[in-house]
């Protein structure tokens, strides 16, 4: 069951990494500076890598179906806080609220997102089955 969760999450992930990176090439080109844009496709990027990674996640037999969950929640909740606060800075000029104020969430979801692959990598060399 937990996998059906982390496919179904890492494919949805993915089609909205297309929508937004889409919609960045195609809307935002024309309101954003080249810089905002290139930190808005930042977010898209790792995004799509994160969706990938979910969708490979449950053909790690390595793991044990607890560190799957845990290694979900955790690379699921670094790319809301991670991509999710780029997307807001990057377009920070064109909404009413102020994404600075909550710019200290990027680095928490890119640590979030490294902790997940950490677990992974560790329990590889573990030889956890």
């Amino acid at each position: 069951m937990m996998d059906k969760k982390i496919i179904g999450t890492g494919a949805l992930m993915g089609m909205v990494a297309i929508i937004l990176g889409a919609f960045g090439a195609h809307a935002l080109k024309k309101v954003l500076t080249p810089e905002l844009l290139a930190t808005f496709e930042t977010g898209v990027r790792y995004q799509m890598y994160q969706a990938i990674f979910l969708l490979l996640l449950p053909t790690f037999k390595m793991l044990t179906e607890k560190t799957k969950k845990t290694v979900f929640y955790l690379v699921v909740s670094g790319v809301v806080l991670f991509s999710g606060s780029i997307y807001g800075l990057a377009t920070n000029y064109l909404t009413p609220f102020d994404f600075k104020t909550i710019g200290f969430v990027t680095p928490i979801g890119g640590f979030l997102i490294i902790v997940g692959w950490s677990m992974v990598f560790f329990n590889y060399f573990k030889g956890k089955s």
